[in-house]
């Protein structure tokens, strides 16, 4: 068989598994219509006896829709694929890519969100971007980012503040409150980072300029720790990608796609996020497709941190 009629049959098969899988939703005759594709050849293909590649297949969706759904459907097929590999099954990423599109398995993420929050017009200190948009650390305890955004909820209000650890991407740190006040937001977070996290020799904090990580407060904590406080340039919400990037995670994948009728609710909610899901099951591709936790435990964050 020739390489482009090879190719045609696979196409066809993959509009067929397509039409079969929404036959509910659509009328076949319809769907023949807009595919381009035989009433009788598609039931042809229906009552045939399906090959070993079409049950392995199968077999395969079986396992990929496990792993979707209990991503909550936020994987992708990387991800998807990464998880698989783990579990011992040689998979290639374009191959489950078709078997998601195929049965109709898609990401709920919206790739073209992008989070900035803005800065906070104040005259108190401002200090200089230490950082300097390099979002990679030597090891852990090493370079914390932080920032704050805001969750919606029917009683009001609540302000979500992270510290993130670059090393291995976990959240160390968070506090959520009802009001914005320094101490409700920043020093509690860090109180809670201190704890979970030591810091290894001189420590750069990094954050926006609101007046939250600018106030006396604040700065008082640091003092007397071995940190460097860096905060981004005006206006550039890039030199604070990672702690944004983070908001946009929790936002895509949790908080635009609830309403919460509590502040309670949406805390319960944001805790098992952050401490279940996020820091413990979720892989990230700047970890090579580890989870921040299991990343931890292979170069022994946690040993350090005992």
């Amino acid at each position: 068989m020739k390489k482009g009629s090879k190719h045609l049959l696979q196409e066809r098969w993959q509009v067929f598994q397509f039409m079969k899988n929404y036959r509910h939703r659509f009328a076949i005759e319809k769907m023949c219509k807009v595919l381009q594709v035989s009433r009788s050849g598609y039931y042809n293909w229906l009552g045939r006896t399906p090959s070993n590649r079409a049950l392995k297949n199968k077999q395969m969706a079986c396992l990929i829709r496990s792993i979707y759904e209990g991503s909550k459907r936020i994987y992708g097929s990387p991800k998807i694929t990464a998880e698989l590999r783990d579990h011992g099954y040689t998979i290639s990423r374009p191959r489950v890519a078709r078997i998601m599109r195929s049965e109709g398995m898609r990401s709920i993420i919206n790739k073209k969100f992008r989070v900035c929050t803005t800065d906070s017009n104040h005259s108190l200190p401002i200090a200089g971007n230490h950082l300097k948009r390099n979002f990679s650390a030597v090891g852990p305890g090493k370079v914390w980012v932080s920032d704050i955004t805001y969750v919606h909820t029917a009683q009001g209000w609540l302000f979500l503040t992270i510290i993130l650890d670059l090393y291995d991407r976990k959240i160390i740190g968070w506090a959520l409150s009802e009001t914005m006040s320094t101490t409700d937001t920043v020093l509690a977070a860090m109180r809670m980072a201190l704890v979970n996290r030591v810091i290894n020799g001189q420590l750069v904090f990094h954050s926006d300029r609101g007046v939250q990580y600018a106030s006396a407060e604040f700065r008082k904590a640091l003092s007397g720790k071995p940190v460097l406080q860096s905060m981004s340039r005006k206006g550039d919400c890039w030199d604070n990608a990672v702690a944004e990037s983070f908001f946009k995670i929790i936002k895509s994948e949790l908080i635009y796609h609830h309403r919460f009728l509590t502040r309670h609710q949406a805390g319960l909610a944001i805790f098992e996020f952050i401490e279940v899901w996020y820091n413990r099951k979720r892989r990230h591709s700047a970890l090579g497709y580890c989870t921040p936790e299991a990343f931890g435990k292979k170069n022994n964050v946690y040993k350090k941190a005992a």
